[in-house]
């Protein structure tokens, strides 16, 4: 089954590892509320953002994700809402997330303020084994061929942003939520370890056409080292943007996007992970970014968000 078994039996134990169980995205740095509710609304006017990865291309059973972020800004940007839909597949597994994000903001000054952030949902966990062949008859970790799980999600997050810089500290899932195996005689299952992420970025002009973007997103998970995103974006008339990324002992890409109309921005990125072993056997990863921002008007002028993160 070329390399299917191995993934799949990597796709079972995976929430009992202590490997990063969150999802993995290139895009971070215009994604943020997925990993920090804090950041709902922060981009001051109604925000959908859309992304979808598809990990280690051509290798079977491979993890594939997408997400669905909306934000809004509330009460003249004193509260924002948004939430947050994401669907993992890997392997024979499939998990589906939905979360309300709520923040509250308190202005320091014109131009800084600090968000704490809450969100809260429900994350549907199944699998189906129909298409595996066990190496032995009546193999306990796969004697129910389909299961499912509801389990409650919780998490916090705090962010700080100027017109220059932001940096947040985030919990996305505050329970320790334990996934018990299909068959309850077993005391095989799987429990979720803890993550802390932080984020932090900044924004400089290079010439009057020209702006960097750099940004960092560091993921520490119980039991295993940090794991380092370093990401520097260059953008050329506030439209075009070209950018390169290095995640620790992982991986390394390229991003690209462009902004139609100050509403509309794609953007693609691709990454080779260097540090697999088997990163000969795969094409890399690709992301499909879009995100639309409602830019109003008032007094037949737009209203165009200040913010640049």
């Amino acid at each position: 089954m070329k390399n299917f078994l191995s993934i799949a039996i990597f796709s079972l134990c995976a929430f009992q590892s202590i490997a990063q169980q969150e999802s993995m995205y290139t895009h971070y740095p215009f994604n943020t509320q997925m990993v920090n509710p804090a950041y709902a609304g922060n981009r001051g006017v109604f925000s959908a953002t859309l992304v979808h990865r598809s990990q280690w291309v051509g290798f079977d059973g491979a993890p594939m994700s997408q997400s669905l972020v909306l934000s809004t800004p509330l009460l003249n940007d004193v509260l924002g809402i948004g939430a947050n839909f994401q669907n993992d597949k890997i392997g024979p597994t499939n998990i589906f997330t939905g979360n309300i994000d709520i923040a509250a903001k308190v202005k320091i000054n014109r131009h800084s303020k600090i968000s704490f952030g809450m969100n809260f949902g429900l994350r549907n966990y199944g699998r189906n084994l129909t298409g595996l062949n066990a190496y032995e008859s009546g193999d306990f970790a796969i004697v129910n061929n389909t299961s499912t799980q509801m389990i409650f999600d919780l998490g916090a997050g705090i962010l700080y942003t100027n017109k220059r810089f932001y940096v947040g500290v985030s919990m996305p899932r505050i329970l320790n939520n334990h996934f018990p195996n299909a068959n309850s005689s077993i005391t095989l299952g799987a429990k979720e370890k803890q993550h802390y992420f932080v984020t932090a970025g900044t924004a400089f002009n290079i010439s009057k056409s020209v702006e960097c973007k750099p940004s960092t997103f560091v993921k520490i998970v119980e039991g295993t080292m940090p794991q380092f995103d370093l990401t520097s974006m260059f953008v050329f008339n506030k439209k075009f943007e070209l950018g390169a990324m290095w995640r620790s002992s992982d991986a390394a890409g390229l991003l690209l996007g462009y902004t139609f109309n100050r509403n509309f921005r794609v953007g693609y990125s691709f990454d080779w992970s260097y540090g697999l072993r088997t990163f000969k056997n795969n094409y890399g990863s690709h992301e499909l970014m879009l995100r639309y921002d409602l830019h109003c008007k008032k007094g037949g002028k737009d209203i165009i968000s200040p913010r640049y993160f």
